[in-house]
């Protein structure tokens, strides 16, 4: 009799830890979720802002057609892989970025475009929005490293495996030159 309790409640006692596990990873994964949904509005945000910023440096440096359609481009680009893994955001978001960064360039050649307030608005809102896509990574990433974490420690990986909980991506920059936020400040 007493041997029965003693299993019983090693059972009960096994099965508490599943299910704690199991409830510990779901809302790891969620929070993973969370903090992938804000990087999309941050992303989302810099794809609407870019048209604007197309159009105010059109005005003055229209001849520039090359540059202006590189940045149209990469920002299509980076919008058609929405849905995709990390990696391939990131990959898409490097290149809207270098796209941002030869606009700016262009645009310090036009001195009477940097004295509108329209576009120094815009490249502040840019900015921001940099800023924000930047703390909307560290976001991502930290709650990546602690669900993976827990998926990989002993003996959470047992029940992790056992109910096909999988690694999630972190979204990282993979050229270091790219690491630096685009030039919005003129001067």
């Amino acid at each position: 009799m007493e041997l029965a309790l003693v299993l019983v409640a090693a059972l009960v006692l096994v099965g508490l830890f599943i299910v704690t596990t199991y409830n510990r990873l779901v809302t790891l994964k969620q929070r993973v979720k969370e903090a992938w949904s804000d990087i999309d509005v941050q992303l989302k945000r810099r794809h609407d802002l870019v048209p604007n910023l197309v159009e105010s440096v059109k005005g003055y440096a229209g001849h520039e057609r090359q540059t202006l359609e590189s940045v149209t481009r990469a920002r299509q680009q980076a919008i058609d892989v929405l849905g995709l893994s990390p990696e391939q955001r990131a990959q898409a978001e490097n290149m809207l970025t270098q796209a941002l960064r030869q606009l700016f360039a262009l645009a310090e050649q036009y001195p009477q475009l940097r004295a509108v307030e329209s576009f120094t608005q815009l490249q502040t809102e840019l900015s921001s929005i940099e800023e924000n896509v930047a703390f909307a990574r560290r976001f991502y990433n930290g709650n990546v490293r602690d669900y993976n974490t827990a998926l990989l420690t002993f003996p959470t990986n047992l029940i992790a495996g056992a109910f096909g909980f999988a690694q999630e991506q972190y979204f990282e920059i993979a050229d270091a030159a790219e690491r630096a936020a685009p030039q919005v400040k003129f001067g």
